[in-house]
């Protein structure tokens, strides 16, 4: 029987989002929830596991209230027991931050875990970092990239593309491993799924002052990561006419664009 966690987060259903220029984050608020497909990838590579050895599947999640819902639909898919981290004061907090929080958390409720799945990265951000600074918090080993994996006694075997390479690794449970999200296609929510989410509801709600985390290191106060300025990028077009017969007009591209047009194109026009 394996104790199996999987930290998902719910991220906006769109590309861009009104910022808050005070603290430079998003107002999520504004916006629909969807669980990261990353995310998602992970939660079917641990339902699979269970399905073959058997156990339990943790959810954890932080974010506002309307978070839950994406437990809702983890639990519905085949999930075991859901966790909501959500506190104001976790609000805002980078990557190291995160991390911290949900180490303490998985300390807390989770202590005899066996592996903790998560997304190789989110749609919102992309960073890839939470994955790699959880399994540093938590003082395990870890991989990240993974394509598939499969357990055998206490040991992980992972296959994961790098450098148009396959590598094939081995790490000692317990572990964390990051998943892409090529191969563990996500399931449908089952009706029966839904119905047993939502009639018997299994998820805590937690704040910072439930598992005593220092202020100091959660949220805004704890993240080192400081946003100077956040813009969104504008392009600017120029408009040239260029007027005369054929061979003038060619001749006059190739004066004024002819650097340009042989670095897009990786050839030497000179030479042609």
């Amino acid at each position: 029987m394996l104790n199996l966690v999987v930290c998902i987060k719910q991220v906006p259903m769109v590309s861009e989002l009104p910022w808050n220029p005070k603290t430079g984050t998003l107002k999520r608020e504004l916006a629909e929830g969807m669980m990261n497909p990353a995310c998602a990838h992970a939660l079917e590579a641990a339902l699979q596991i269970k399905s073959r050895h058997g156990g339990k599947i943790t959810v954890v999640t932080m974010g506002p209230p309307m978070a839950e819902e994406v437990l809702y639909e983890a639990m519905a898919m085949g999930a075991d027991h859901g966790v909501l981290l959500s506190d104001p004061a976790m609000a805002g907090g980078d990557t190291f931050a995160t991390s911290y929080t949900l180490a303490r958390t998985i300390e807390n409720q989770c202590p005899d875990f066996d592996l903790v799945l998560c997304g190789c990265f989110t749609s919102d951000s992309e960073t890839a970092q939470v994955g790699p600074q959880l399994a540093e918090e938590l003082d395990i080993p870890a991989a990240a990239y993974v394509e598939q994996l499969e357990i055998e006694g206490r040991m992980v075997r992972m296959q994961r593309i790098s450098d148009n390479f396959l590598e094939i690794m081995e790490i000692k449970l317990p572990g964390l491993v990051t998943i892409m999200d090529r191969v563990y296609a996500p399931r449908y929510p089952s009706l029966e799924g839904l119905m047993q989410a939502y009639e018997r509801p299994r998820i805590k709600i937690l704040s910072a002052k439930n598992l005593a985390l220092d202020a100091n290191a959660i949220g805004q106060e704890g993240s080192p990561t400081k946003i100077i300025n956040v813009y969104s990028p504008t392009a600017e077009k120029k408009n040239v006419v260029l007027k005369g017969t054929a061979k003038k007009v060619v001749d006059e591209i190739f004066n004024k664009y002819g650097e340009k047009i042989s670095s897009a194109m990786g050839k030497d026009l000179k030479k042609m």
